[in-house]
């Protein structure tokens, strides 16, 4: 499996918090049956994002590791306004693998109303945009039609494999199931933060999809897809988006949330 969305790097972000805890992490991806892992510590006003720190801890790492673990940078770019004239300028500096793919998260308190505009600027910049867990975002969760209409626009969805498995509440659980039965994910990725709470780990995820949807859906969703992202090439399982994908839970509450 390919693991393009973790934080493995210590001491740039929230993620792992020292060398010791970056090699644990990487010892349970690989016995995860993880072979790459893209580190992706966040771009936002909060972590301050060097491409250089972050190439220096990637080969702290790898050369721990050997090759038994193939691992690439990237971030978790953040939507803000210096982000985005900082990736027009170097686009490899925040891309995975320093490819044409980018991590792109959205803010948890507002989705700007020139969004569509700045996806497409994206796209007309040669990159395509992974928007990162919106299964975990209640904004979009309170509007999924949006989500759609960015995936017909040429976004792809990353989906985090333990909101498959319910650490992030049983109604996310039911909405990535009816997102994956509706052809609206393209990859799932841990977002690994440490070895307990938030750890490097797919295979349980890559099980419940190949029971729910089929081997072939879940090796698509966990390993082709994610190695055509680490690789620069185009994805070969892109499904067409269908039926009702509102999470039904949310919708009965946002009237007292957004109102």
């Amino acid at each position: 499996m390919v693991d393009i969305h973790c934080h493995i790097l210590p001491g740039v972000d929230d993620g792992a918090d020292s060398l010791e805890t970056a090699l644990e992490m990487a010892e349970m991806a690989i016995a995860d049956g993880i072979t790459h892992v893209v580190a992706t510590p966040h771009a936002n006003g909060e972590y301050p994002f060097s491409s250089e720190l972050v190439r220096q801890r990637r080969d702290e790492i790898q050369a721990r590791v050997g090759d038994r673990l193939k691992l690439a940078t990237g971030c978790d770019f953040h939507l803000n306004f210096e982000n985005l004239q900082a990736v027009h300028l170097h686009p490899d500096k925040y891309t995975i693998n320093q490819k044409d793919y980018l991590l792109v998260e959205f803010a948890d308190f507002a989705i700007p109303p020139t969004i569509d505009d700045t996806l497409h600027h994206l796209h007309l910049a040669r990159l395509n945009p992974i928007i990162t867990h919106p299964e975990r975002n209640g904004l979009i969760r309170a509007q999924p039609e949006k989500l759609r209409r960015w995936i017909h626009q040429g976004c792809y969805v990353q989906v985090t494999a333990q909101s498959l498995l319910g650490r992030f509440g049983q109604d996310t659980r039911r909405l990535v199931e009816s997102w994956l039965d509706g052809g609206m994910i393209h990859f799932f990725a841990s977002d690994a933060h440490n070895v307990k709470s938030r750890p490097p780990r797919l295979r349980e995820a890559f099980d419940m999809v190949a029971n729910r949807r089929g081997e072939e859906a879940a090796t698509a969703l966990f390993r082709d897809n994610p190695l055509a992202a680490f690789e620069g090439r185009p994805l070969p399982y892109v499904p067409e988006p269908e039926g009702e994908f509102e999470d039904a839970a949310f919708r009965r509450r946002k009237r007292f949330l957004f109102f």
